[in-house]
Formats: structure tokens, C-alpha cells, sequence
């Protein structure tokens, strides 16, 4: 540590302190070059030594001010110092030494998963997590882009889970729930009614595309008989049937009484109509979607029982449904980015009305290298520059890395390099750019200030509450006392770009034993989901985009 020496006085500091952003770096970095910490000689007097000296610091201090012990109004740090000779008798004076210790700060290198944020791959099943599967986690590959990964993601089929009237199968999905809960990953849920992705002919049976559960049919719900862009037949449900709706909103009610609030689920997506339930029917001919009246009914229903878990509205889901979905909390995705332009464009209302955006690219990113770039009539092809882009402009929190079966290990492999540095930038990311502890030795009492400065380099906020904890620690992270409270950050409230200050309070009177001043003790931060997890012992979950973690998370201050 780098240590100052200050003169006569004490600070008073309680609780933490947060401030607005003082300013950002030329390059976007969050750190600013003119912040550096530099070399600070090391020199200790009594309070009565070297009044000017420390007047100059406190002055300079957002944290100096009067002891409440003196009890009075206060002024400027100056005038307090240089008139507290005379308020207090000299043979009454209790004298001070002081320290204050700098750290230095670097920035994480390397991939920065953080959870709620981030980017997936199709986890369609527990079986991804098998050896066997050579582009899995553990598969022979050595599939590189499962470091980046934050939540799983993929599709269920409403018949799978819809079996009868009142009848739900939940066995299969509460697996792979389970599944990727073990391996830290939540999971973003899409319910599909129907895909036309494997209508391969006109006698393809209707169970591989039709995913509306065989009751509803049986019980009298209307279906026609559409055409595919490909000219075969296929049957599809009447959206706006009396018998469907009823069945798509009971499912609604099921799934969120198994599922609202429930940790694993990042969010889901309402996929009650159209192809790929993506509320549009582009692709079959014949076949109508309902009037807005009634997406308006279905999505306020939805709205009505989920008041936890974070709802999506589909990649169609434009205009005026759109609009009524913000004004529910309600969030929008959008599966064209890059290959349609403006596609980022259209997510920026969901970011401006407090939301978290979520996207994906039009194709997969092989698919996406072979587009011709010419527009209209064509689709604009995958470059660094514009997945940079989507994710900057849309501000995006949640972005599918590949949407390919090799679960993006062609992508990871040509573009590792710019995927581990969009870690840092996609969704929140809080970087210390300030740290300090100071120090006050009194014949009392002993109190320790942490002073940190953390700003949001990320492109969003942060949409869950964080708990930040300080601690001294010994060498292997263990913790010996607490300085000052939990500090929570309620969600939506450290928005991207802000820069806040937190101060940490530990005090010891003269009878007890300073752990700081053991020797091999430092200073570590960690980031909770919960207040709850620290409490209990458990490893923080959060990290900060900073160097210097210890295997268990906790990020240690270096001198």
C-alpha cells in the first residue's frame, strides 16, 4: 500500500456515500489515465505537528469533516481544522495518527461471465452436458465458448408440457433447470405452439410441426390448411379458435404458478401465437394471426399472473402491441439483428422505458458469412464491426452468441479475442476505478475507512439487486470482521455509464484488537444476488471487472 500521512483530525464517516458520475475516460475504458495512482512517501507526526498538511488533504477529502463529538455546524474541512485548537482545551486534546493506504487497481483480463446478463447457446437438453457431446461443456472439443456463457436457452414444445385438460408435465424441463442450476446457469424459457422449420412435405405427420396439445383438437378447436413457402401443405390452428384461447391462457396460469420468482428462469418469452410462436405467420399461407385485441388480452393476462420473473414479447411483437407490452414491464427481443438493418434500432425503446433487451442474430453465424449485402432483396452479412454494434446501439443485457448446433465453437474459435472483450461491455459491468483505506489510531478508538469509487462500464443497468460486503480477510479469503453494512444496490438504479462511492466504516475502541492491523491481512470486496448467501457463508456470485480474485470470488485490494 502507498500511505499519507494525515495530521489532527478524525473522520466522521456512517454508512456509505454514492455520488453521480465525475466523469468518464477519453477511450470508453471507465478508467481515467489522469486517476493514476502514484508513489506517496510514508511519514508519521502527532496531530500537533502539521496542521497545514493535513488541512490541504481533508480539504481535498469528499469525506472530511467534523468529529460529532465536537458537535457543531459543519464548515469547510479548512475552517474546522484550523479553528479546533480553540474549541478544545490543549490539555484536554486527545491526539490522532492517521494513514491513508491506496491500492492499485487493474482491469480483469480475459472472459467476465456475470449472471443476468450476458451471452447463451441452445441448451435444448440435459444431455449437452454429457462427454459424449463433443461441443458440450466437457466434450472433446474443448469448446472454448462455455467460458462466456451465462444462462441456457432453447425452446419446449407445448404438447411435451400441455398433455391434457388440467394435465402438465413439467418432469423434463425442471431436469434441465436442475442441470444448468448445478453448473451456475439460469435459463431463458420459449414455449413454441408451432414450428414450420421441419414441414419437409405434404405428408409430413402434423405431431413435427404442430405443437398445440392433440386435446384441443379432440375437444373441437378449428385448424386449416396452410401452404409453405416451399408450396407443401400443412395444418395450422385458428389463433383467434374460442378453444385455443382458453387452453393458451390455462397453460399461462399453470406456468406461472410452477415457475414465477423461480431463480433458474432468467425469463420467458410469450409465445402464444404464429410460427415459432414469434407472433407472425410470414411463412404460411392461409393462416391469420388474431387482432390485436386479443394479443393485447393474452399479453395483459400474462402480465396478471407473473409478477416476478421477467416476461419477453417475441421478435414480431411490433407497433402497437409493442407499445401496450412496455407499458406492462413487459420487454422486448428481436431475432434479425445484424442480417436486417435498424433491427438494434427498434430494441431501444425497451432500454429507454428501464427494461432489459434481449436479441439474437437472423441466422447463424456460418449462415449469416454467405449473405450477399445487398438490400432489399438480400440480408447483410456477419462482421466484427456490426456485432459490436448491435450489441452497443440496442444495449443489449442477453444476446444468443450462435444459434448453431455445435453450440458456437465456430465462432468462439475465429473471434475469441473480440467475444471475450464484449464480456466486459454487454449488459451491467462494475469496475473499482478508486480505492483508499484510511486510517485513524486515537487513545479510544480506531477507525478504518474504505473508500471506493465503482463505475458501470457496461451498456445497461444492472436489473437485480447486488449486495456489495467489504471485508478484512486473511491469505485465503476467510473473513475476520466486517468493515461497516451490507450495502444493497436495488436494481435498475446503477445504470450504465454512472460512477457511485461507497464508504465502509470499521471501528474498534482501545480494548479490542484491530484486525487490520494484523500481519498478512487485506481488503477484499465481494458483489451478492442476496444478502441472504452472505450471511450464510456462501461464495459471492458477482465479480467486479477488476484483477485480484481469490478462488472464491472475493476480490482483494493490491497494494
Amino acid at each position: 500500500m502507498k500511505r499519507l500521512a494525515l495530521y489532527g483530525v478524525l473522520f466522521a464517516v456512517l454508512g456509505f456515500v454514492a455520488c453521480g458520475d465525475d466523469g468518464s475516460s477519453a477511450d470508453g475504458s471507465g478508467v481515467d489515465p489522469e486517476n493514476e495512482v502514484s508513489t506517496i512517501d510514508i511519514t508519521e507526526n502527532s496531530s500537533a505537528d502539521a496542521a497545514t498538511s493535513s488541512t490541504e488533504v481533508a480539504a481535498s477529502s469528499d469525506n472530511a469533516g467534523l468529529s460529532s463529538a465536537q458537535n457543531q455546524e459543519p464548515a469547510s474541512s479548512a475552517s474546522v481544522l484550523e479553528s479546533s485548537s480553540d474549541v478544545v482545551p490543549e490539555s484536554h486534546e486527545e491526539k490522532f495518527n492517521s494513514l491513508v493506504s491506496t491500492f492499485t487497481l487493474k482491469p480483469f483480463e480475459g472472459p467476465l461471465a456475470n449472471p443476468h446478463k450476458g451471452f447463451t447457446v441452445p441448451t435444448e437438453g440435459t444431455w449437452i452436458f454429457d462427454p459424449a457431446v463433443e461441443y458440450g461443456p466437457y466434450g472433446e472439443w474443448k469448446n472454448g465458448a462455455w467460458d462466456l456463457v451465462t444462462y441456457g436457452s432453447g425452446y419446449q414444445k407445448w404438447s411435451d408440457l400441455h398433455k391434457g385438460d388440467g394435465v402438465y408435465d413439467w418432469s423434463e424441463l425442471d431436469a434441465l433447470l436442475e442441470a444448468l442450476a448445478s453448473h451456475g446457469m439460469g435459463y431463458a424459457l420459449r414455449v413454441f405452439p408451432y414450428t414450420p422449420s421441419f414441414i419437409k412435405g405434404n405428408d409430413t405427420p402434423t405431431e413435427e410441426y404442430d405443437w398445440t396439445p392433440p386435446y384441443l383438437y379432440e375437444k373441437g378447436a378449428k385448424k386449416i390448411t396452410a401452404i409453405t413457402d416451399d408450396g407443401y401443405r400443412a395444418q395450422v390452428p385458428v389463433w383467434d379458435d374460442s378453444i385455443y384461447l382458453k387452453a393458451a391462457k390455462e397453460f399461462a396460469e399453470a406456468l406461472a404458478a410452477k415457475y414465477d420468482g423461480d431463480p433458474r428462469i432468467e425469463y420467458i418469452d410469450i409465445r402464444s401465437f404464429g410460427e415459432w410462436g414469434e407472433w407472425h405467420v410470414s411463412h404460411l399461407q392461409g393462416s391469420e394471426m388474431p387482432s390485436l385485441e386479443i394479443q393485447k388480452d393474452m399479453v395483459k393476462h400474462y402480465a396478471s399472473l407473473f409478477h416476478k420473473t421477467q416476461l419477453v414479447l417475441t421478435s414480431d411483437g411490433y407497433g402497437d402491441i409493442y407499445t401496450y407490452a412496455l407499458s406492462l414491464g413487459i420487454t422486448k427481443r428481436d431475432d434479425g439483428l445484424i442480417g436486417i438493418p435498424g433491427t438494434a434500432d427498434s430494441l431501444v425503446r425497451a432500454y429507454k422505458a428501464g427494461l432489459p433487451t434481449i436479441a439474437e442474430n437472423l441466422g447463424g453465424y456460418e449462415i449469416m458469412l454467405g449473405y450477399n449485402d445487398i438490400i432489399p432483396g438480400g440480408y447483410l452479412k456477419w462482421t466484427p464491426e456490426r456485432w459490436v454494434s448491435a450489441i452497443t446501439t440496442a444495449h443489449l443485457t442477453y444476446y444468443v452468441l450462435d444459434q448453431e448446433s455445435d453450440c458456437a465453437y465456430k465462432f468462439y474459435k475465429e473471434n475469441k479475442a473480440l467475444a471475450d472483450s464484449m464480456t466486459h461491455v454487454i449488459g451491467y459491468n462494475f469496475r473499482i476505478t478508486d480505492a483508499s483505506l484510511s486510517t485513524v489510531a486515537g487513545a479510544k478508538e480506531t477507525q478504518n475507512t474504505l473508500n471506493i469509487t465503482v463505475k458501470n462500464t457496461g451498456v445497461a443497468p444492472c436489473f437485480f439487486d447486488i449486495y456489495m460486503v467489504a471485508e478484512f480477510v486473511d491469505s485465503t479469503g476467510t473473513a475476520l470482521a466486517q468493515l461497516g453494512e451490507t450495502v444493497k444496490i436495488p436494481k435498475k438504479t446503477f445504470k450504465d455509464g454512472d460512477t457511485q462511492k461507497f464508504s465502509f466504516v470499521y471501528a474498534v475502541s482501545g480494548r479490542e484488537t484491530d484486525v487490520s492491523a494484523l500481519p498478512g491481512v487485506n481488503v477484499a470486496l465481494s458483489l451478492y444476488e442476496s444478502e441472504e448467501d452472505f450471511k450464510a457463508g456462501k461464495n459471492p456470485t458477482v465479480r467486479f471487472d477488476n484483477d485480484g480474485y481469490l478462488k472464491n470470488k472475493k476480490l482483494i485490494l493490491k497494494p
